[in-house]
């Protein structure tokens, strides 16, 4: 049974879960299905409903701290993606010889679906949406999960795909051993959460490389042939799959492109060519290009049919707080791009845009470098709206550059401010470039109190 027939974890005993979120109860909920004599443990307090979850299924639990000694007693534990390998409980662990595991890892080995599996710096939200959304339109059974949706774990518990599309985070990576993607699709690697990586971008880029590891000459590994370090990291990373790049500036007889003239082309060989005209892709802008050839390339891969594909890539809205329109109020629109947590996001953000943007921007740095945004904040943004507790580095590299930068104390405070700023025909763009943790719940909440806001004008 499963992904890959070498896993060689426990199979029963005690099992421990190391945070109560969404793929934390899912693990343990599929555990407990399993055999295993389940613990959930979380340092701080549990959610209503993953609270009624546990309960529910008869798991126990702890929240608002560890217990140590219960932990170390485990032959097996599933962590948090949120939880770093450095702190003092995971070390202890794997000094023990105690696997420590991802709840995707976990639930792989439980499941015979084709895993097609996203990862990339931008756009994996988006790109993971987009092809659950073309395979099942064209009548796929196939489930969502990773990053985004419900818990992978708790899927192949309570549901029998033939497929999931997962969205996969380098995090999630990092805690992967024996996982296979069927399907691997690498967007891009732009700097990111490199304070998790010791400020080293090759341990970044090796993270996101772990997305091919034990892939067979069966599998498929889809690729941006335009993005400069997975290039690079291509010559010491190297997958036995069956690669398909895509790109915007080159062609291939396997892959996608764009032809001379502006349409986007996949090939594959022994299927039907698909072609579609840009201006026909429901979403807009080069960084959606680049989404829609590598769903497009998976969706290929799977033998659809051209016209399904065509009504899903021309009918798809986007998911909330990723570049999702607001409002427009007195000839101004407000945009929600609070999805966008690192540099490389605000700057495809702003290259989808016109001119005379008001940008609300700010939170916890992760270790950014806004040298990239210094030519777009030029040309592009008529102001800069800070949020967060300390914006003192987005000041030092961007005072420079932006007519006018201000502080704001509420994100109702931002949007009052940027609404001032504006002038019919302007955008207003929440795309924040930081971790949302100083003022917010997460980069979902910052995204809502942004649209409460803007709604209250």
């Amino acid at each position: 049974m499963g992904n890959i027939p070498t896993y060689h974890y426990p199979q029963h005993g005690k099992l421990v879960v190391l945070g109560a979120g969404e793929s934390g109860v899912g693990a343990a909920i599929l555990a407990r299905q399993k055999g295993f004599d389940v613990w959930v443990t979380d340092s701080g307090q549990l959610a209503g409903r993953y609270k009624t979850q546990l309960e529910d299924a008869g798991i126990a639990y702890e929240a608002g701290g560890h217990t140590e000694a219960r932990i170390l007693d485990a032959v097996l534990v599933i962590k948090s993606p949120g939880i770093p390998d450095h702190v003092p409980i995971v070390k202890q662990l794997k000094d023990r010889g105690i696997p420590v595991i991802s709840e995707i890892e976990f639930a792989a080995q439980y499941t015979d679906a084709k895993l097609i599996c996203i990862t990339g710096s931008n756009g994996k939200s988006t790109t993971t949406m987009l092809t659950w959304f073309i395979l099942s339109q064209a009548g796929l059974n196939v489930g969502l999960a990773g990053n985004i949706g419900s818990s992978f774990a708790l899927q192949v518990a309570t549901a029998d795909y033939d497929y999931y599309v997962l969205e996969i985070s380098s995090f999630m990576l990092d805690d992967m051993v024996h996982f296979r993607a069927d399907v691997a699709v690498l967007l891009n690697i732009t700097p990111d959460h490199l304070d998790r990586y010791a400020y080293k971008l090759q341990n970044y880029v090796d993270s996101k490389f772990r997305i091919i590891r034990n892939q067979r000459p069966e599998d498929l590994f889809i690729y941006c042939a335009d993005d400069p370090l997975t290039v690079e990291g291509l010559q010491t990373h190297q997958s036995p799959a069956r690669m398909l790049p895509f790109s915007l500036t080159q062609q291939f007889e396997a892959g996608a492109y764009l032809n001379e003239h502006n349409q986007l082309v996949i090939n594959i060989p022994n299927q039907a060519i698909f072609i579609m005209d840009i201006n026909e892709i429901s979403l807009q802008g080069q960084h959606n290009i680049y989404n829609n050839m590598a769903s497009g390339l998976v969706a290929k891969a799977q033998e659809l049919r051209n016209a399904s594909m065509k009504e899903s890539m021309s009918s798809f809205k986007n998911i909330p707080h990723r570049l999702e329109f607001v409002a427009c109020i007195a000839g101004v629109n407000y945009i929600n791009d609070s999805k966008a947590t690192n540099v490389n996001a605000v700057w495809y953000a702003l290259e989808s845009f016109a001119p005379r943007i008001v940008l609300i921007m700010g939170g916890v740095d992760k270790g950014n470098d806004y040298e990239m945004l210094r030519d777009l904040i030029r040309t592009k943004v008529h102001a800069i709206v800070c949020i967060g507790k300390d914006n003192s580095r987005i000041y030092d590299a961007l005072e420079e550059d932006a007519e006018i930068i201000v502080n704001s104390a509420s994100m109702q405070d931002a949007v009052q401010i940027a609404s001032h700023l504006a002038q019919k025909g302007d955008t207003v763009l929440l795309s924040p470039a930081c971790a949302s943790f100083d003022w917010f719940k997460n980069y979902e909440d910052r995204g809502d109190q942004f649209k409460e806001a803007v709604m209250n004008l």
